[in-house]
């Protein structure tokens, strides 16, 4: 598989435009997205992934809705320009905000972050998702995660720090081996000039985190800063004041509050070492 090459992302945005016709010709039909579910064997949350445009149709899904909803091909065509894309739909617009970005600052609570994810434990990340990625997608998706960490040697550099939670690192996502492989991985980014790793020890009495992850960039030539917070059913950027100031004044606080960036270093290879 070629890991350096990132797939069309392309591939979201029409998937975007299927979902909102398939919306479109559903509601124009009258008919709920549990029916259309029940007709395609999709459950009720697959159908509103494919309308917002955040799950790939199989065939038989659209070939089923096109007849069910009367569309007249019209979903099949705009299926056909469909193939899978190296980020999701909603993804899309912060990672073209990373690859340009002056600055990426990153605090993590309960997963490696992909910037720092070996392949293998990638794709297991990526085996955890529900509803599962088809192979297609899977592989798609861990195509362009890869592709991503080309941030690290860009011109010009940009700086990249990381706060990552203990569970993080200790967490056997994928198995012991998967984990220690990605630990090595980590060890390898760390060493790099523009990149510092700190981990936050687990008897902190104060936190500055307990809101949850976030990522902070900073744009182009530093003129400018962006917050960015996801969950379960929701994600967005956060750009205005004092919201932005107060997610950069709480990490400044979880770093100052982290081990420093050696002791986080030996940290990260005693664990692997235990592995």
């Amino acid at each position: 598989m070629n890991y350096g090459k990132r797939p069309s992302k392309g591939a979201a945005g029409a998937a975007v435009a299927f979902g909102r016709l398939l919306k479109f010709h559903r509601e124009r039909a009258g008919i709920t997205m549990e029916a259309l579910g029940k007709h395609t064997s999709y459950s009720k949350s697959q159908v509103a992934m494919v309308e917002k445009g955040e799950r790939r149709p199989k065939d038989h899904f659209v070939e089923r809705a096109d007849a069910l909803l009367g569309a007249q091909g019209a979903l099949k065509a705009v299926a056909e320009t469909i193939t899978p894309s190296s980020v999701p739909a909603w993804w899309e617009d912060y990672v073209e905000e990373e690859e340009k970005a002056a600055g990426i600052h990153m605090y993590a609570t309960d997963v490696i972050p992909g910037l720092l994810q070996s392949p293998r434990y990638a794709e297991a990340v990526f085996a955890c998702h529900i509803p599962a990625w088809d192979e297609e997608e899977a592989e798609a998706l861990l195509a362009g995660r890869m592709a991503r960490q080309e941030v690290y040697n860009r011109k010009p550099r940009p700086i990249i720090t990381y706060v990552l939670e203990k569970a993080c690192l200790t967490r056997p996502i994928g198995g012991r081996e998967v984990l220690k492989d990605c630990l090595t991985h980590m060890l390898v980014v760390a060493r790099l000039s523009n990149v510092t790793i700190q981990v936050m020890p687990e008897d902190r009495e104060k936190h500055a985190g307990l809101n949850g992850p976030f990522i902070l960039l900073e744009t182009a030539e530093r003129r400018g800063q962006l917050g960015y917070v996801e969950g379960q059913s929701g994600r967005y950027f956060i750009s205005e004041q004092p919201d932005l100031g107060d997610m950069f004044m709480r990490y400044s606080t979880l770093r100052a509050q982290a081990l420093p960036p050696e002791s986080s270093v030996t940290f990260i290879e005693k664990v692997a070492q235990g592995l």
